[in-house]
């Protein structure tokens, strides 16, 4: 059961960043032909507390019926219009390597709602090239691109010292929203929003808790190590004995 949106109340920035994953989630069991889900199937497939979830989509004005739970075609369109993604978001990205060339390969942008419309690259052996249907031209032309079809969505994939000048000129054309993944921070106006993803970042952060896995191995297996001596010396004592 579903609330107007219009008397929907403002989602709390962690709320949001819980949405996409149930999306994902919902999307999966759609393919799988299930047609409701219970809110603690559905927390439990996510990974979070099923209470978390309740709060989460009650801001979306949805709550789900007692002993039926979610229609999960129904839920997945309204967090779709949360998120935004019932909507056509024109996507430029900034720096074609190997990082550029694998977005923009990326086929999923699409179901997503998301278009790419201009990819962009100072290097001449690159220009002309073509993915996914869009040619990348030099950076220069970017004014041009985004008078021609405004771009929603600024993604910068260049090196770190290029990162500020490349953000400087997407909000100097009227980009409002940038995602950055050079290892940099950016400095934008207030009403730019930046989501930095930095992969080193990620990977830094799994190594701790790979490590932690590790050491709390080691840890149990010296536990173990102590508790085989300890029953080999109580055995040699009672033999001694």
């Amino acid at each position: 059961m579903s609330a107007d949106p219009a008397v929907r109340r403002e989602i709390p920035d962690a709320t949001v960043a819980r949405l996409p994953e149930y999306l994902r989630t919902l999307s999966r069991l759609a393919e799988e032909g299930v047609l409701s889900v219970s809110s603690e199937e559905l927390s439990a497939a996510v990974g979070v507390r099923s209470a978390q979830l309740r709060k989460d989509l009650s801001h979306l004005g949805s709550y789900g019926v007692r002993g039926v739970g979610y229609e999960v075609e129904t839920l997945a369109l309204e967090i779709s219009r949360a998120l935004g993604l019932t909507q056509d978001w024109p996507v430029a990205i900034v720096g074609m390597g190997n990082l550029g060339h694998a977005l923009a390969s990326y086929s999923g942008f699409v179901t997503k709602g998301f278009r790419i419309v201009a990819l962009f690259d100072d290097d001449p052996s690159l220009q002309g090239e073509v993915v996914q249907g869009v040619a990348i031209r030099p950076f220069r032309e970017l004014p041009l691109r985004h008078s021609a079809d405004p771009i929603a969505i600024g993604v910068i994939a260049t090196p770190a010292m290029a990162a500020q000048s490349v953000c400087d000129r997407l909000v100097d054309v009227g980009v409002k929203s940038i995602l950055n993944f050079a290892p940099a921070v950016l400095s934008v106006p207030e009403d730019v929003d930046v989501r930095r993803v930095d992969l080193s970042t990620e990977l830094q952060i799994l190594a701790f808790h790979a490590q932690q896995k590790v050491l709390a191995d080691g840890g149990l297996q010296a536990v173990g190590a102590a508790r085989a001596l300890d029953g080999r010396t109580a055995t040699e004592t009672a033999v001694a004995t």
